[in-house]
């Protein structure tokens, strides 16, 4: 028979190490699981565009003065997307517009409290422990028996001791709230790159608003200095007798009619000033660049993100996605706290009657607790908690679909502009260049005396409204195209001037 060794005995220190690891291995085991759902990230949409804006890789918009627009379904989006415009005082007044927007550093300040709050949250799993230093006296009545070890009815106790306390996170309610608050930090690094996408978007769109506000201007102001110099040529003729009074009177009515739309332009022209240098955070006071249409370039390549990518790139979706995460957590927090409780502590110390007893074996103490509890009654207070956090969950989801729904509409409806803004465009330079030829042969007929002022003004009208058309026309199509960039998310995940999000970066 062979023979094996003895097995040695366990000393109590020992055994006591062996229950107390045992101990903690059983929390650790139970600490694994987490009450309430677990949150997925979203599918995509099983959708497609709508069929008036589902372009394919060789769609084109119609041309109009050699532009032409095509559409790139799967291209990537570049962050710095307004770049496209080759407008360098749109470039400037953005990067200046990013270095002072007050909005923009607001949100980035929230970004920072939700990380802190997030880092924060997450010392509920660790113990907590604190010190403390007591020195009192006291004094016993003589009815009592002298409480010290000296005998004395007055003495000093000098009183060290560390406070150690523990919660086991046996259901996962700790855990899920940290979840909650990692969630809530994803949703302002989203509403960060929403303000981003916001300001950039903003002024793009004003600085060519601006473009096109000063684009009528001009033309009116083309129109009337044409128009003086025929009131003029017929001031003289009325002193020659060659035109009646009637005439000249429905001239000055016209000039004066057209001398009122230039106010209201003027006006609007100003309050765009004032949005620009809103937004780029100045004063109304601070220079505007001078922008003009015909200093921005059409982009000529659209890229169009499939709608299954588009959950992924839009920040208002992303939000939603973080808020129905957050909601999904509280769910597991509110079921965590209706279930039992294991908090442990420790209170080791030191007591003494002066202050070189303590450094003396002997005058330590100590006490170690544990607590398990069950909440038995609060009124319903618990039980009505998990169900609001429950519905708070659905309104999150409900929420969510309401951003997808809304984000595939916006796209499909900056497809559909885009498309439509060239069309309208090549019309309106056709009707523009109808009315110029149209305001030539009426002034050469005029010169030679066979047309008359009114057919004079009828056609300096018509060329009037034709180039404000054609100005808008132009100044719609770089907005739209603009708007759709700003739809498709603007290219925010490939900017590296920011960490990336919690759960990362678009595919």
């Amino acid at each position: 028979m062979t023979a094996f060794p003895a097995r040695a005995p366990i000393s109590g220190r020992c055994r006591r190490l062996l229950c107390g690891a045992g101990a903690l291995a059983l929390l650790a085991d139970l600490g694994g699981c987490a009450v309430g759902p677990n949150f997925h990230h979203p599918s995509a949409p099983a959708t497609q565009f709508a069929q008036a804006g589902r372009p394919t890789r060789t769609d084109s918009t119609a041309g109009a003065d050699g532009q032409a627009q095509t559409f790139h379904p799967g291209a990537d989006i570049p962050a710095r997307w307004w770049e496209l415009f080759h407008s360098p005082a749109l470039d400037r007044l953005v990067r200046h517009a990013l270095a002072n927007s007050p909005d923009l550093e607001a949100a980035r300040h929230a970004l920072r409290v939700a990380q802190e709050n997030r880092a924060a949250q997450a010392g509920v799993l660790y113990p907590n422990i604190s010190a403390s230093f007591n020195p009192a006296r006291f004094k016993t009545s003589r009815t009592y028996s002298p409480v010290p070890n000296s005998n004395r009815w007055l003495y000093t106790v000098h009183t060290a001791q560390l406070n150690i306390s523990y919660q086991a996170d046996i259901w996962g309610g700790l855990r899920r709230g940290i979840e909650a608050s990692g969630a809530q930090r994803d949703a302002e690094r989203y509403q960060l790159e929403a303000a981003y996408l916001t300001l950039t978007g903003e002024l793009v769109q004003a600085a060519i608003a601006y473009a096109a506000l000063r684009a009528q201007v001009d033309t009116v102001q083309d129109v009337i200095s044409s128009q003086r110099q025929i009131l003029e040529s017929a001031t003289r003729q009325i002193a020659l007798g060659q035109m009646s009074d009637a005439d000249l009177a429905q001239q000055r009515a016209q000039l004066a009619q057209d001398e009122a739309t230039l106010v209201p332009l003027r006006q609007q022209l100003s309050q765009q000033h004032d949005q620009i240098a809103a937004l780029a955070g100045d004063m109304p006071d601070a220079p505007t660049p001078d922008f003009t249409l015909d200093g921005f370039t059409l982009p000529q390549d659209l890229p169009v993100s499939l709608p299954a990518r588009l959950i992924d790139q839009r920040p208002d979706v992303k939000v939603a996605e973080a808020g129905w995460h957050a909601a999904c957590a509280q769910v597991g927090v509110a079921i965590a706290n209706r279930l039992p409780n294991l908090q442990l502590s420790a209170q080791p110390g030191l007591a003494a009657a002066s202050i070189g007893q303590m450094f003396v074996p002997g005058y330590g103490q100590w006490m170690v607790a544990g607590m398990l509890s069950q909440p038995l009654f609060q009124g319903g207070q618990l039980m009505h908690q998990e169900r609001a956090a429950r519905a708070q969950y659905e309104q999150a989801a409900a929420e969510y679909r309401s951003a997808v729904v809304a984000a595939v509409q916006d796209v499909t409806d900056s497809l559909n502009a885009v498309s439509a803004d060239a069309t309208a465009l090549v019309a309106d330079s056709e009707a523009e260049r109808a009315a110029t030829r149209g305001l030539n042969i009426a002034r050469a007929r005029l010169a030679y005396g066979d047309a008359s002022r009114v057919d004079m003004l009828l056609a300096t009208q018509t060329t009037l409204q034709a180039r404000v058309t054609l100005a808008q026309a132009r100044a719609a199509r770089l907005s739209d195209t603009a708007g759709l960039f700003q739809s498709l998310g603007g290219g925010w995940w490939n900017r590296h001037d920011a960490p990336p999000a919690h759960g990362g970066w678009p595919p």
